[in-house]
């Protein structure tokens, strides 16, 4: 009999999958789709004709979702892609702490400070309402296990009326 100790199994997650597959001719634009590794809006799809060896190919021009990079692939339309699940949801900012986390709430009430202010326009726009006082809401992405806030609006629901 074989050692038990030869079969050892590691499990890092609860299984579940961060994409699942879809067929590349039913990708669709502003869809989103993995592009090198990377979750990615399609931002433009185009097919070729069918050429002697068989398979039409799709072109796909995507925008990651988390940094803004272009990122581009082809592939024959009848093969799968990973189709990465994403999901957004809106945070009522409550707070900046001094090395740039934000206190976020949820619809549920719960607290999270986990996040930091994103870099780019989204960032400057964050930091320039909550200086000016306003109330403001974030719209975080969450995709392949990472997190960030895409874009962030006042929150006129809650703005003060004088």
């Amino acid at each position: 009999m074989a050692d038990m100790e030869e079969h050892e199994f590691h499990t890092a997650d609860s299984g579940a999958s961060e994409t699942f597959p879809m067929q590349c001719s039913a990708l669709r634009k502003n869809g989103f789709v993995m592009l090198k590794g990377r979750p990615c809006k399609i931002v433009e799809m185009s097919t070729s004709k069918t050429g002697k060896h068989g398979h039409a190919k799709v072109h796909m021009v995507g925008l990651d979702i988390f940094t803004g990079k272009k990122c581009e692939d082809i592939c024959p339309s009848t093969h799968n892609m990973d189709v990465p699940f994403v999901k957004r949801e809106d945070y009522q900012l409550m707070d900046i702490s001094d090395d740039g986390f934000l206190t976020l709430m949820g619809d549920s009430g719960d607290l999270r400070e986990d996040l930091k202010v994103p870099d780019g326009d989204v960032g400057v726009q964050l930091k320039t309402d909550y200086d000016a006082g306003r109330e403001i809401l974030c719209t975080v992405l969450k995709s392949c296990g990472e997190e960030v806030v895409i874009a962030v609006k006042n929150n006129t629901a809650l703005e003060k009326t004088n």
